[in-house]
């Protein structure tokens, strides 16, 4: 397949997952990432120098964000239900050896999101109304310089100003139970993993195996569909999650991405025509502080872990990777060069988060934890037929830097039998050589310093093999892309 098919999932694919940021003048702060991890709860308008204390400024290298109170406006809209966060990422990164060519590029994203807690608001028991919209600017360096599939970048896309989120959430039963209905990017929720939270790599927010192989690489960041989300807790540990979503978030044809196609540039193509994505998720949690696993105060009863396996179908036409409806190859001259659309398409997958230490003493905040998320699916109608991350995080173990996180971590993408074919299906009938795509790999070595609990600066190094499953370099077709080594930092501010 040429270089050009073969950069559609570079296109579309950062983005996904990493630090998803949280911003507004009336909204309760939102998740801040790097791959797609659910939103925390907004900062407390009590913390800090907040509220009751003298001076807007007084202690504000000690709270949680960096306008505190905001001089006191926090406080006034959240005795009406509306909490309110801002935060702004900005990155730099550089190829230095390797990929298509050498250079460095400047990326960011700010995000505004709006909360609103019906109770508080107008005694609406149980009520939650969302609204976020960001602006992103800076341009890919895996798009421009590298040509990888697994991008480098969780926060890095198409240039724009867009609406993001817009749905409202009831909770039934004391909150065992809840609805989630609107515009929603199911990065928040779905296949996520803690772990793989810290990394800046987007497949670590946002896993390869979506990002390539559905419409538009899927409702995630940065785009959303219309759906609907249930969730259960009915005890135990579990959690049940399952949804419906429109599948293809711009409407357009498979090999678009549609970030800059008309009101999907800002936002507002709610589209409804091409398919449905039901999706389906069980959670088991152990030994969670919530779950109240503590024995006596400075003791751990044990250590925490996630455990998830999930699933999702499409029911849209996909293009066979090889052949054209009459089965003919796509590379063949009597070929209409029109892929077979095949219906459906699936997933399943699974993801491990698991604390393997901690001190005894509870007060202690050092811990090592593993993740793991693997997921695959059909390889006639996928470019990609299986993706894995994995990695290891260290927390807390320079003294006084309790809340620093160390991690390392690798990332596979494995190009599916069906694309192959095509790649030899090319030889054959060009008469020439050519390579056969096989698999991308990536290790990411990173530190997440919180300078203070509002500002977060991160160094981060990437190595990746064979860019895209090894393929020609457009700027040099003599020779296939190089393995790539990135150098990169991003700085997070949340006000």
């Amino acid at each position: 397949m040429p270089f050009s098919a073969l950069s559609r999932a570079s296109c579309h694919a950062f983005g996904r997952g990493a630090l998803l940021l949280g911003v507004s003048l009336l909204a309760h702060q939102a998740a801040a990432q790097t791959a797609a991890s659910a939103p925390p709860a907004p900062p407390s308008p009590a913390s800090g120098d907040q509220a009751g204390e003298p001076g807007q400024w007084t202690g504000w290298l000690k709270r949680d964000t960096l306008l505190g109170d905001a001089w006191g406006i926090r406080t006034k809209l959240g005795n009406y239900g509306i909490n309110i966060g801002l935060t702004d990422a900005n990155e730099v990164f550089g190829n230095v050896t390797g990929g298509m060519r050498k250079g460095w590029v400047g990326e960011g994203l700010t995000m505004l999101t709006v909360g609103l807690d019906t109770d508080k608001a107008f005694g609406w028991e149980g009520g939650k109304f969302n609204i976020s919209a960001m602006n992103i600017r800076g341009r890919s360096l895996s798009q421009w310089y590298i040509g990888n599939l697994q991008t480098n970048s969780g926060i890095a896309a198409t240039p724009t100003t867009r609406l993001w989120e817009i749905w409202f959430q009831q909770s039934f039963f004391n909150d065992k139970f809840d609805i989630r209905l609107g515009q929603q990017s199911i990065d928040q929720e779905f296949m996520t993993s803690e772990g793989s939270a810290y990394f800046l790599n987007t497949m670590m927010g946002w896993p390869m195996f979506p990002s390539a192989n559905l419409y538009a690489g899927g409702p995630a960041y940065p785009l959303s569909s219309l759906g609907v989300r249930l969730r259960a807790k009915p005890g135990g540990g579990f959690t049940i999650l399952g949804g419906v979503f429109q599948d293809n978030p711009p409407g357009g044809p498979f090999d678009d991405d549609g970030q800059l196609r008309g009101s999907t540039r800002w936002g507002g193509n709610f589209n409804l025509r091409t398919g449905a994505l039901v999706i389906g998720e069980v959670q088991y949690a152990v030994n969670q502080p919530e779950d109240g696993q503590m024995d006596t105060p400075g003791t751990r009863r044990g250590l925490p872990g996630t455990y998830k396996l999930g699933f999702w179908y499409d029911s849209a036409g996909f293009p066979n990777q090889r052949y054209d409806a009459a089965g003919i190859s796509l590379a063949s001259p009597y070929s209409t060069g029109v892929a077979n659309l095949q219906r459906p398409n699936f997933s399943f997958y699974g993801v491990v988060d698991q604390t393997v230490w901690q001190p005894a003493d509870s007060s202690d905040p050092r811990a090592i934890g593993v993740f793991a998320r693997a997921m695959g699916g059909p390889g006639n109608v996928n470019l990609i037929s299986y993706s894995l991350n994995t990695g290891v995080t260290f927390k807390g173990f320079i003294p006084g830097r309790d809340d620093d996180v160390f991690g390392i971590g690798y990332g596979l993408a494995n190009v599916s039998y069906g694309a192959r074919g095509l790649d030899q299906d090319m030889r054959y009938f060009s008469g020439t050589p050519m390579p056969i795509r096989a698999s991308e790999s990536f290790v990411e070595v990173t530190y997440q310093a919180a300078v203070t609990p509002w500002w977060v600066v991160q160094p981060d190094f990437q190595y990746v093999w064979t860019p895209a499953g090894g393929v020609i370099n457009p700027y040099n077709p003599a020779k296939r892309i190089g393995n790539a080594a990135i150098f990169g930092v991003r700085s997070t501010i949340t006000f």
